[in-house]
C-alpha cells in the first residue's frame, strides 16, 4: 500500500517534470484532446483503459488508509484523537505509525485520487466493492472538489453525466444520486460537527507544547495530523461556502472559523520556535535508534542485491555520522539525497522481476517511511508546514476571506483570535510558483492590501471600544463636578427643615457611586462588556510584535497608537462643545475633568496591550499647545484663545462684563440683554488654573501673543489718533500750567471717545493677561517647582550692567513660567513689529510722550462717567482704563 501511494506521488512528480521541462511529446495531444471535446473526460476514460489495472490497484490501497481519516467527530472524540492528556504514562512516548507520510496526508487530496481515478477507471466500481465502497464514501464526503484554485468540479452532476451513457451503469447512477442526498444533507454537519472537535483539540494541543515545548519533539506527528485535519477542514468549507447547492446555509457559516486558524497559527508557531529542539530530539532519534533498526533489518535481508545493498548502506552511514553538536553549531542539514535514494530503492524494488521486492519486506517500508519523517523534522520543518497546513488558497476567495473577518470582529468572543487573519497573509506568497513570475507581484499585492486592511479594521474596532469606555467614565466624571451638588445640597437642606421637595412622583436622582454597588456577580454593566470586548481584542492585537508580508513589517501595535491619537486628538476638540454660532464653550475645568478621565482610560490600554500610551500623551497633547495640530486642525488652544479675545473680552469692553480685583476674576454687569454665559465661570482663578493646565507654557504664550497683538493693534490705531492731533497735543504739552488755555485747546482735540475706548480695550487685556500669567506660575510651581524657583531667582539677580539682549532672553524665559517682569518680552516683540522704518526714533519718542498726554487730558471725561466711579463691593472701578494705568 505505502508503495502504492509513493508510486502515484512519484509518478505525478516525473509526469510535471516532464511536462514542464521536457515538453512530453504526449503533451499536445493532451491539450488538443480538452480543446476538441466538449467533455474531455468522456474521451480520456477511453483513452485510459490501459492503465486501469494500475490505477485502480493504487487507488483501493487506500482502503485502510481513507476510511479512517474520513471518520465523524464523535469516532475522532471517543478515540481521543490528538489528545497528549488522555494518557499522561504514555506522554513522552514517540508517536509511531505503519504509515507516517498518510497519517498527514491531505483528505482532499485522497478524494481527488478516488473520485477521478475511479471516473477513469470506472470498471472497477462493478467488481470491486472495496473499489466501491471508496468511491461512495467520497462522493457522500463532498459535492465539489478543487481543480485550480478557487475552480471547482461538481463531482455528482459530472459523474452522472459521464455514466448515464453507459450500458448497465443506472445502478453506478443510482448510488451517484443517493450519495449526493447525502452529502447535501449530512456533509455540512459532519464537517461542522469535525471543526467543532478540531478547535477543542488544537487548543489543547497549542496549550500543552505552550507549557511543555519539548514534547514537540515525540508528538511531532501529533502536531502535523492537527494541521492537516484542521487545514482540509476550511478548506472544505471555504470552497463549499462559495458553492451551495442546498437552501440552508447554516452548516456552511462559521462563526468560529477564525478560532480554529487561529490555534494551527499557535501550532505553526510553536514548530518555527522551537524548531531547534526538534532537530536535537531527532537528530538523536535517527542515529542512535533508527540507524540501529535498519542496519539490523539490512542484515537479515536474504537476498540484497547490489544496488539495493549501497542504498541502504548510505542510509546507515548518514545517520550515524549525525550527532547533536551539529545542530549547537547551526550546521545545515540536507537529506533530500537520502530522501531521493530511497524513492530510487522503492523503484528498484516496485517492478515486476525485481530480486529485492518491497512487497516482501513491509517492515522495511514501514521502517523506512518512518526515518524519511524523521529527516524531515530535522532539514525540512517549513516545508512540512507549508505541506500539511498552507492556506494560501485564501487569496482567491477574498470576499468569503473578508466576511469570515468580519464576522470574527463582530462577536466579542472571537475577536481575540482575530489576528489570524493577517498572519494568513503571509501565506500567500507560497501560492506563486516560478514557472509563473507575472503573477507575483499580484498576489503580493493582494497580501499587503488585506493584511493592512484587516490590521486597520481591528485597530478602529479597539479605537471605538476605548472611545465608548472613555464615553462612559466621562459621564462619571461629569457627576463629580461641582455643580451637580447644589440639588443634593438642597434636597438635604429642605430635608432637615421637613419641607416639600419638588414634585411628587419625581425620581429621585442617583448618587455617584451608584454603578459600582451590585446585588450579585452576575449583573454585567455595558462597562463590563466594553472591557472584556476590549480586553480580547487587545489580545490579538498584542499577539504579535510583528509579521512580515512579502518583505514588508507590519506591527499591529503601531496600527492602535495612531488610531489612538487621532480619536484622542477629536474627541479633545469635541469635549470643549464649541459653538461659532452661538458662542459657547465648555468651561475650562469641566474640560480638564473630561480630558483627565479620558487619559486615565487610555492609561489603563497599557494593561492590555504593550504601547507606549505615553507617546500618545505626548503627541497629541503637545500639538493641542499649538495654533493647529499636525492634520491643520483648529487646536484648544485656538479655539479658547479666540472665545476669550472674541467673546468675553469684547463683552468686557462693551460693558457688559467688569474686572473684580478682590475675587481676581470678570463678573457680569446687570445689563438690559443678559448674556448667555457667567464670566466668573469663565475667568476666575480655579478655571485660569484649569486653562493653564490644559494649554500648557506654550499654548499660553500663543495667548499671551495674541492678547499682545490685539494690543499693538489699539497702539498702532492711537498713534494715528495721535498724528491726527499732533498740533494741538503738541500745544498742551507746553501750556500744563495754563488751565483756560488748556480748555480751549481741550475743545480742539478730536476723537477723545475713541482714545478712551481703545485705552479701555488695552486695560482690559492686560488685565486677563495677568490673571493667565499667575494661574500659569500657579501651576507650574506644582508640576515643577525647582525649576520655577531657579527662573525666578535667575530673573531676579540680572545684574543691571547686562545686554539688554540678554535682559531680554530672560525676560522671555520669566515671562514663560509666567513670572511678571519689568519689561513685557510678548509685548515688546508686538510693538516691534509695527516699527516703521520712515519714521525716526525721535519721532517715535514724541508720538509716545504726546500719547500720554492725549490720555491724561481725557482722564476728566473718563472721571465723569458713571462707570468709572469707585464700587466697594468689587474694590474698583467697573471702567479698565484705571487698571490698564497701574501697569
Amino acid at each position: 500500500m505505502n508503495s502504492a501511494l509513493s508510486d502515484i506521488r512519484r509518478d505525478a512528480d516525473v509526469a510535471v517534470i516532464t511536462i514542464c521541462v521536457h515538453s512530453d511529446r504526449e503533451y499536445p495531444r493532451l491539450g488538443q484532446l480538452i480543446v476538441d471535446y466538449e467533455n474531455p473526460l468522456k474521451k480520456m476514460m477511453e483513452e485510459f483503459v490501459p492503465h486501469g489495472k494500475s490505477l485502480s490497484d493504487a487507488l483501493i490501497s487506500l482502503q485502510m488508509v481513507y476510511p479512517r481519516r474520513n471518520l465523524s467527530a464523535d469516532q475522532w472524540r471517543n478515540a481521543q484523537l490528538l489528545s497528549l492528556i488522555s494518557a499522561p504514562s504514555t506522554m513522552l512516548n514517540p508517536a509511531q505509525s505503519d504509515t507516517m507520510p498518510c497519517e498527514y496526508l491531505s483528505l482532499d487530496a485522497m478524494e481527488k485520487w478516488i473520485v477521478f481515478g475511479f471516473i477513469l477507471c470506472h470498471s472497477v466500481l462493478n467488481s470491486d466493492a472495496a473499489a466501491l465502497s471508496l468511491w461512495k464514501l467520497a462522493l457522500q464526503s463532498s459535492t465539489c472538489l478543487c481543480l485550480f484554485r478557487d475552480e471547482v468540479f461538481h463531482i455528482h452532476k459530472a459523474a452522472e453525466d459521464l455514466f448515464v451513457n453507459i450500458r448497465g451503469y443506472n445502478k453506478r447512477i443510482n448510488d451517484i444520486r443517493e450519495c449526493k442526498e447525502q452529502a447535501l444533507s449530512h456533509a455540512g454537519s459532519m464537517h461542522r460537527e469535525r471543526r467543532k472537535f478540531l478547535r477543542s483539540a488544537l487548543k489543547e494541543l497549542a496549550t500543552v507544547l505552550a507549557d511543555q515545548p519539548g514534547l514537540l519533539g515525540p508528538k511531532a506527528l501529533f502536531v502535523f495530523m492537527a494541521l492537516s485535519f484542521a487545514r482540509d477542514e476550511i478548506i472544505w468549507l471555504l470552497r463549499h461556502a462559495d458553492n451551495i447547492q442546498k437552501k440552508s446555509t447554516d452548516d456552511f457559516i462559521d462563526k468560529h472559523i477564525a478560532e480554529l486558524i487561529f490555534y494551527m497559527e499557535e501550532l505553526r508557531a510553536h514548530v518555527r520556535k522551537y524548531g531547534p529542539v526538534m532537530q536535537r530530539y531527532y537528530v538523536q532519534y535517527l542515529s542512535g535508534f533508527d540507524a540501529v533498526v535498519l542496519n539490523e533489518l539490512v542484515q537479515n535481508l536474504s537476498v540484497c542485491p547490489e544496488d539495493e545493498s549501497i542504498i541502504m548502506s548510505s542510509f546507515v552511514n548518514t545517520m550515524t555520522s549525525l550527532s547533536v553538536k551539529q545542530v549547537e553549531d547551526g550546521e545545515v542539514f540536507d537529506f533530500r539525497g537520502m530522501r531521493l535514494d530511497w524513492f530510487r530503492l522503492q523503484a528498484y524494488t516496485s517492478v515486476s522481476k525485481a530480486s529485492l521486492g518491497i512487497a516482501d519486506h513491509k517492515e522495511l517500508g514501514k521502517m523506512m517511511n518512518t526515518i524519511i519523517f524523521h529527516t524531515k523534522m530535522v532539514d525540512s520543518l517549513v516545508e512540512m508546514l507549508v505541506e500539511t497546513s498552507d492556506l494560501s488558497i485564501f487569496c482567491f476567495y477574498s470576499r468569503a476571506f473578508e466576511k469570515m473577518f468580519q464576522q470574527c470582529l463582530e462577536l466579542p468572543s472571537q475577536s481575540r483570535h482575530s489576528i489570524c487573519f493577517p498572519l494568513l497573509c503571509t501565506h500567500f506568497m507560497s501560492c506563486t510558483h516560478e514557472l509563473c513570475p507575472e503573477e507575483r507581484h499580484h498576489i503580493g499585492d493582494r497580501s499587503l492590501s488585506l493584511c493592512n486592511m484587516f490590521l486597520d479594521e481591528m485597530a478602529k474596532q479597539a479605537r471605538n471600544l476605548i472611545t465608548d469606555i472613555c464615553t462612559e467614565q466621562c459621564t462619571l466624571s461629569d457627576q463629580l463636578l461641582p455643580k451637580h451638588c447644589a440639588k443634593t445640597i438642597s434636597q438635604a437642606v429642605n430635608k432637615k427643615s421637613k419641607k416639600a421637595t419638588g414634585k411628587k412622583g419625581e425620581p429621585e436622582r442617583e448618587k455617584p457611586g451608584v454603578e459600582s454597588m451590585r446585588k450579585n456577580r452576575l449583573l454585567v454593566t455595558n462597562l463590563d462588556k466594553l472591557h472584556t470586548a476590549l480586553s480580547e481584542l487587545c489580545f490579538s492585537i498584542n499577539y504579535v510584535p510583528n509579521l512580515v508580508v512579502w518583505e514588508h513589517t507590519f506591527t499591529p501595535r503601531e496600527y492602535l497608537t495612531s488610531h489612538l491619537e487621532i480619536r484622542f486628538t477629536k474627541s479633545i476638540v469635541g469635549m470643549t462643545m464649541y459653538n461659532q454660532a452661538t458662542q459657547e464653550i465648555a468651561k475650562p475645568s469641566e474640560l480638564l475633568t473630561s480630558v483627565r478621565a479620558y487619559m486615565t482610560v487610555l492609561q489603563s490600554i497599557e494593561n492590555y496591550v504593550t504601547i507606549d500610551i505615553t507617546r500618545v500623551f505626548n503627541n497629541v497633547l503637545l500639538q493641542q499647545t499649538q495654533h493647529l495640530d499636525s492634520h491643520g486642525e483648529p487646536t484648544i488652544t485656538s479655539l479658547y484663545t479666540n472665545w476669550y479675545l472674541e467673546t468675553l473680552l469684547r463683552q468686557v469692553s462693551n460693558g457688559h462684563i467688569a474686572y473684580f480685583p478682590a475675587m481676581k476674576a470678570f463678573v457680569n454687569l446687570p445689563t438690559e440683554n443678559e448674556l448667555t454665559f457667567n464670566a466668573e465661570e469663565y475667568s476666575d482663578i480655579s478655571e485660569m488654573r484649569s486653562l493653564s493646565e490644559l494649554l500648557g507654557p506654550y499654548g499660553m504664550k500663543f495667548l499671551s501673543e495674541s492678547l499682545m497683538w490685539h494690543i499693538s493693534s489699539q497702539v498702532a490705531e492711537l498713534k494715528k489718533l495721535v498724528v491726527e492731533n499732533l498740533e494741538v497735543l503738541t500745544q498742551m504739552r507746553t501750556s500744563f500750567d495754563k488751565p483756560e488755555h488748556m480748555a480751549a485747546l481741550f475743545k480742539k482735540l478730536t476723537s477723545v471717545d475713541s482714545v478712551l475706548k481703545r485705552m479701555t480695550i488695552i486695560g482690559v487685556i492686560l488685565s486677563f493677561r495677568s490673571l493667565a500669567q499667575e494661574a500659569l506660575r500657579d501651576v507650574l510651581s506644582c508640576h515643577i517647582p525647582f525649576l520655577v524657583s531657579s527662573v525666578e531667582d535667575f530673573k531676579d539677580h540680572i545684574p543691571r550692567e547686562t545686554d539688554m539682549k540678554v535682559a531680554m532672553n530672560v525676560y522671555e524665559l520669566s515671562s514663560a513660567a509666567g513670572l511678571p517682569c519689568e519689561i513685557d518680552p510678548a509685548l515688546v516683540v508686538a510693538l516691534s513689529s509695527q516699527k516703521s522704518e520712515n519714521i525716526s526714533p525721535e519721532e517715535e519718542y514724541k508720538i509716545a510722550c504726546l500719547l500720554m498726554v492725549f490720555v491724561a487730558v481725557s482722564l476728566p471725561t473718563l472721571a465723569s462717567n458713571v462707570m468709572s466711579q469707585y464700587s466697594p463691593a468689587i474694590e474698583g472701578k467697573t471702567s479698565s482704563l484705571f487698571r490698564q494705568l497701574e501697569f
